[in-house]
């Protein structure tokens, strides 16, 4: 998340509003902001229903509710045009993968 935040200008530059989604209450979420110096949006579903819509739930986490790790890219009509899924928390698409992506939705 880190990486997006210092791209952020690449991707607003390209007409990309950038967005996170967790699992997390609005309070942890503007927790994390503060601290990290976030600027994007972050949406909270504490309820999972987003993520579940996706088919997000990591099946390892149990009753957690807890996100797979994913990145979507979606146009203007919000249709999912690119996604990097991982099993993995620590291994996420990096910004410049994202930022090459994006020409392909042109």
């Amino acid at each position: 998340m880190r990486g997006i935040e210092q791209h952020l200008g690449e991707f607003e530059a390209r007409g990309i509003r950038v967005a996170a989604i967790s699992v997390d209450p609005p309070e942890a979420s503007r927790d994390l902001c503060r601290k990290r110096g976030y600027t994007y949006t972050f949406l909270s579903d504490p309820k999972a229903e987003v993520i579940r819509r996706y088919n997000l739930l990591d099946a390892k986490a149990g009753e957690q509710n807890l996100a797979r790790p994913a990145e979507f890219l979606l146009d203007s009509s919000g249709t999912v045009r690119w996604v990097n899924l991982t099993e993995n928390l620590w291994v996420r698409a990096t910004p410049e993968e994202m930022l090459q992506a994006t020409t392909l939705m042109r």
